[in-house]
């Protein structure tokens, strides 16, 4: 059996991959990236590195030549590029006839209001197009994104949302991570889609709690979308990024990611990293790299 995982210098690639070495050979395991020299620490380990460039599809034939098991992880960029590098790597993966793909999707894809969503709707569907066993891993929200709040609030700042009382089930990226590496290397995954997410919670239950981890009250600044825009762009967020910060917000407080589930769980086999604890390992990282 061979499994390749796209995308895998990024962050979440990276954790996926580790997670994979602990329950499997090296040389089962292949990866596809762009650029192979930044993969040259995993070469040395004895993974396969393949170059893979979404935006070549005629990289991606010899990429994923061979593969029994495939996770697409999903780029970055506006939605238009997204769709158009999504849909060259599940046609490649059809024309090399993969034995399975897993495609980390986002939450409630298929019916989801969020404007990050068609990303993922349009890449499911073509997924399902291809007749190929499939696994959505619809990820809820990392607790990473939220590193610029989390430092501003180690700072003194407040935490400034536009979210009011809407949910999210925020989980660290390594315990997404996990979950797909365990459906990859797993045995019954075929045609399904698993919810995963953290405990649901709003902001001010999770600034609560990272009060608690810093030892003094961070402050809730609930504002309207405008000047939540108007503060991040002080803050010096490019005004490319604005819209679509803005428009997460709207999600979350409409309520886009409260899907509750206990799927993550039983993909770990043990229960999500408590968000205390995993703000914790935020906070405790954020202070060693000082």
């Amino acid at each position: 059996m061979k499994i390749l995982v796209t995308g895998a210098t990024g962050k979440l690639g990276m954790k996926v991959v580790e997670t994979l070495l602990k329950s499997i050979p090296s040389g089962q395991l292949a990866i596809s990236v762009r650029n192979p020299e930044k993969a040259e620490g995993l070469q040395a380990r004895g993974v396969e590195v393949r170059h893979g460039d979404f935006d070549r599809p005629e990289t991606l034939d010899s990429a994923f030549a061979g593969i029994d098991r495939l996770l697409i992880i999903s780029t970055d960029g506006d939605n238009e590029t997204r769709i158009r590098q999504h849909t060259n790597a599940v046609a490649a993966a059809q024309r090399a006839r993969v034995g399975f793909i897993a495609y980390t999707s986002a939450t409630n894809a298929s019916e989801s209001k969020l404007f990050l969503a068609v990303v993922h709707r349009v890449t499911e569907e073509a997924i399902i197009k291809t007749g190929i066993p499939y696994s959505f891993l619809r990820n809820n929200w990392y607790l990473e994104n939220e590193m610029g709040h989390i430092q501003g609030a180690i700072a003194g700042a407040p935490w400034v949302t536009s979210a009011a009382n809407g949910k999210a089930g925020w989980a660290l990226q390594k315990d997404y991570a996990e979950a797909a590496a365990a459906v990859l290397a797993g045995n019954g995954h075929e045609n399904t889609i698993y919810e995963l997410s953290g405990e649901l919670m709003t902001q001010e239950e999770l600034v609560s709690i990272l009060g608690t981890v810093l030892g003094k009250e961070v402050p809730v600044q609930q504002v309207d979308d405008a000047k939540f825009a108007e503060i991040i762009k002080g803050a010096g967020v490019p005004d490319f990024v604005i819209p679509i910060l803005v428009g997460i917000q709207q999600g979350i407080r409409e309520g886009v990611l409260e899907i509750k589930s206990n799927d993550l769980e039983k993909l770990l086999g043990r229960p999500v990293t408590p968000i205390k604890e995993a703000l914790t390992q935020i906070v405790n990282g954020i202070s060693q790299s000082k």
